[in-house]
């Protein structure tokens, strides 16, 4: 595997970002819950070639790799070194021999077209710098007939975002999170447009309460770290006191939201799937 890849400004910060979360990524039950939830929609079967794009600590490659036995293969591709370590630590304790992780970027692969029957991209689409180039990449690293499966999250999810978004409007700043993929109609469109059919979208609710100093926290993720889709960060054009009246704001806010239990932080998941037609030729 390459020890390093080239990337540019936005992507080195994703990549920063994520290899310095890799200790702690596991915690917790949600990821892995809707990781799985993503690779039993897909209906995988014994000896398919699975790729698994931005792998993360490889959830969906490892689930995938169980799948296909000895007679398929499971590439987990990331730009985050230090995920794919933990990633490869974990696919090594279980003994898996039909699974590989590659550093590299999921929007500048060198791999063979129609050469894949599965396509996932685990919690991580939003994060590609062009959407649609994206998915007509991995159109094409399709078989015919092969299955494209990623997350998309509504509008309305992870509440500290929202409430930013809403906030940052009245500063001339337009924070897109998870506004591209938002709606169903909205991921419908986007596969539509790189050319996929068979296009099934599966809504399933999500969520818990946090508490009120957990969502204040977020600000400084929102004002510090990379942004989805978006390079520089947008709050970086505010100068210190209007990025501290915001912050205000955001914190007036999300006092209004607070309940007994917390704030109610949305996190309803769109299990997005789309199949490159039979007759497709790239």
């Amino acid at each position: 595997m390459n020890s390093s890849i080239k990337l540019n400004d936005y992507k080195q910060q994703i990549a920063n970002l994520y290899s310095d979360r890799s200790a702690n990524y596991d915690r917790g039950d949600w990821h892995p819950r809707i990781a799985r939830r993503l690779v039993e929609y897909a209906e995988l079967n014994s000896g398919q070639h699975v790729l698994d794009l931005a792998t993360g600590t490889g959830m969906v490659a490892i689930e995938a790799a169980q799948i296909v036995g000895t007679s398929g293969r499971v590439i987990g591709i990331y730009i985050s070194a230090g995920m794919l370590d933990k990633a490869k630590q974990k696919a090594r304790s279980l003994g898996l021999n039909n699974l590989e992780f590659l550093l590299a970027d999921a929007e500048a692969l060198n791999l063979p077209d129609n050469s894949c029957a599965r396509i996932f991209c685990s919690s991580a689409f939003i994060w590609m710098s062009d959407l649609i180039a994206a998915l007509r990449l991995w159109h094409q690293l399709l078989k015919p007939e092969g299955l494209l499966g990623f997350h998309a999250f509504a509008e309305t999810a992870f509440i500290p975002g929202v409430v930013a978004q809403n906030v940052l409007k009245k500063y001339g700043v337009s924070l897109l999170l998870n506004k591209p993929t938002g709606t169903v109609e909205k991921c419908h469109n986007l596969l539509q447009q790189a050319g996929f059919d068979e296009i099934n979208i599966k809504t399933e609710t999500d969520g818990s309460y946090i508490s009120l100093e957990k969502a204040k926290q977020m600000w400084l993720n929102l004002s510090s770290l990379p942004t989805p889709g978006q390079y520089p960060n947008p709050l970086s054009k505010l100068s210190s006191e209007q990025l501290l009246k915001a912050k205000n704001e955001f914190d007036a806010e999300l006092e209004q939201l607070n309940t007994k239990r917390g704030i109610w932080n949305d996190a309803t998941v769109f299990y997005t799937f789309g199949r490159k037609p039979k007759s497709s030729v790239n």
